[in-house]
């Protein structure tokens, strides 16, 4: 086995004089309450049925061995093992996560379902003569850190019987091998692949890394569920890679675990994002309607003149494809065209999407904004700022973040922030509150990405100091989204239950295409560079978004890639 050079490991009963211990990561909390939500079927109960297996998540934890680097140069990690287990759950896996953040994850532990309806839960092909969970035949060693020292760890992979699959990895602190009643595996066909998703830890000169993991196939009808648990290897492993580890499949046709409507405008009311725009932001959203009762234009293809729209849309093509066929337009008059352009605050509301996540372990609420506009990039070369006339703007923007909540317990778990063609999640413990348990959103300037903290956030080249800036800072200018909200789609809950509003199936683009002449502006820029950090021209294209170069208007939410599928990070 290979040996630890660059970090050490402690065990939390040994005694190192030479090493400073290492500070335990302490359990985060909201800053309020959670509320008791009305009553429904499965949701926030503690506990959700996936058909053959029923799951508790465990949040409580003993820590088992943390790792720390000697120099400095790694934020080191801490490995748990889940205690308070109820009587007749099993533990699939052991817990990790980073020694810089606050002790905030959690495993799922599992037991056979007692009395299960076959015509409810089973609509699979299954030998109902295996059961789902078995013991391992034994234990693969993965990775230790040093086999001839005390205080070392050593990690071990479950070597599941035929037929099933093991769920997560073991650590201990001796080479000798983990009880067999340690965990348990869980029969293939209740299982779908995973994949690595964050790097937790690497181990300095060594081939040793850790990940958290998720399902390979995600989304609002995907069934996997995540069981909490790591994975580690010391050869190099893709993102998109099956790994020896899997996850959980929910079986359960019926979500029974999801919000129904009650809860659903609950949790809004008590998690609703406070949404901040720029001080200096000239383009503000506004409510659908309102663009269109102020003189917003259906274009065809093939006409010249437009169409005033119904203020619900009514008269918009339905369904098809983006072909091109059809557009939306600000008013033809210059007049109407800038109040247009300016928006509407007071009209202004959150169109919320409701969806399952994570095999319907968690709820989606994901919060659509619209501004009639969106403004010219300013653009950012080293200490320069230079304001854009054209470049970057277009109409219509469709911006969202998305609160995801455990369907376990109903507690915010992580809000996902929309910004242009990505965005990334944050956990709840690094957002800022406003009220309660309700978070903040910062809406950058012009083009309202979406972020988590207020600050300058550059889209391009952060090494060479080259790209669009994004603005982000507290206003008088806000919308509430725990009172200013509309619920447009929440397929799970059945036909007739939630309203789509006509213009939701509006498939085409919702502003037009306009080429700029790019070179202009971008040789103006140039001039204003030192000779000596000039970069060609299409050097200098490279590093731009492909959105500066044109108007493009964007399609609706419902033509999204994360409307049935997951978010992009």
């Amino acid at each position: 086995m290979l040996g630890c050079e660059c970090f050490c490991w402690h065990d939390k009963h040994s005694d190192y004089d030479e090493f400073t211990p290492l500070p335990q990561p302490q359990p985060f909390s909201l800053p309020s309450p959670i509320p008791d939500w009305p009553p429904g079927q499965g949701f926030a109960t503690g506990k959700i049925n996936l058909g053959e297996l029923e799951v508790v998540k465990i949040t409580k934890f003993e820590s088992v061995w943390s790792c720390d680097s000697l120099h400095g140069k790694a934020k080191g990690a801490t490995f748990y093992k889940p205690v308070g287990i109820r009587d007749g759950f099993f533990c699939l896996g052991y817990y990790c996560q980073p020694n810089d953040q606050p002790l905030r994850g959690y495993v799922l532990v599992a037991r056979e379902r007692e009395g299960s309806t076959p015509e409810v839960y089973r609509n699979y092909d299954s030998d109902s003569d295996f059961p789902a969970l078995k013991k391992p035949v034994n234990y693969s060693l993965i990775w230790s850190s040093d086999l001839d020292r005390n205080g070392c760890g050593f990690f071990w992979l479950p070597n599941a019987p035929m037929g099933y699959k093991a769920m997560g990895i073991l650590v201990t602190g001796t080479p000798e091998e983990p009880d067999d009643d340690e965990v348990r595996c869980v029969r293939e066909d209740l299982t779908e692949t995973c994949a690595i998703k964050d790097t937790i830890h690497v181990a300095g000169a060594d081939p040793f890394q850790v990940w958290n993991t998720r399902p390979c196939k995600r989304g609002m009808c995907c069934k996997g569920v995540s069981v909490g648990t790591f994975f580690c290897s010391t050869y190099f492993v893709s993102e998109n890679e099956e790994l020896e580890i899997a996850c959980l499949k929910n079986l359960d046709p019926t979500l029974h675990a999801m919000p129904d409507l009650n809860q659903i405008h609950a949790l809004i009311n008590h998690y609703g994002a406070t949404v901040f725009f720029h001080p200096d932001e000239d383009c503000l959203p506004s409510s659908v309607q309102w663009f269109f009762k102020n003189g917003a234009l259906l274009y065809e293809d093939g006409e010249l003149k437009g169409k005033s729209i119904d203020y619900q849309g009514s008269n918009l093509p339905s369904g098809g494809t983006n072909d091109g066929a059809f557009w939306i337009d600000l008013p033809g008059d210059n007049n109407g065209r800038e109040n247009v352009k300016k928006g509407n605050l007071e009209s202004a509301e959150l169109y919320v999407h409701v969806k399952p996540a994570v095999g319907g372990t968690f709820t989606d609420i994901v919060m659509w904004i619209f501004c009639p506009f969106n403004g010219p990039a300013n653009l950012k070369i080293g200490l320069m700022n230079i304001q854009m006339n054209k470049l970057g703007q277009h109409v219509s923007d469709w911006e969202h973040f998305t609160l995801r909540i455990s369907n376990f317990t109903g507690e915010l778990w992580q809000v996902y922030f929309s910004q242009h063609s990505g965005g990334e999640w944050v956990d709840a413990f690094d957002l800022e509150y406003i009220e309660g348990n309700k978070p903040i959103v910062y809406s950058s300037r012009h083009g309202h990405a979406s972020f988590p903290h207020p600050g300058t956030y550059l889209q391009g080249s952060v090494k060479l100091g080259i790209g669009i800036r994004n603005d982000a800072a507290r206003s008088k200018y806000f919308v509430d989204s725990s009172t200013r909200y509309k619920i447009i789609a929440a397929e799970y809950l059945g036909d007739g239950v939630v309203t789509e509003p006509c213009w939701l199936n509006y498939m085409r683009e919702w502003g037009p295409t306009i080429v700029y002449d790019s070179r202009s502006e971008l040789d103006r820029i140039i001039n204003m560079l030192p000779f000596f950090v000039r970069f060609s021209v299409e050097n200098i294209f490279d590093l731009f978004p492909t959105e500066l170069y044109g108007e493009e208007g964007p399609t609706g939410p419902k033509e999204k890639d994360n409307w049935e599928g997951d978010e992009r990070c």
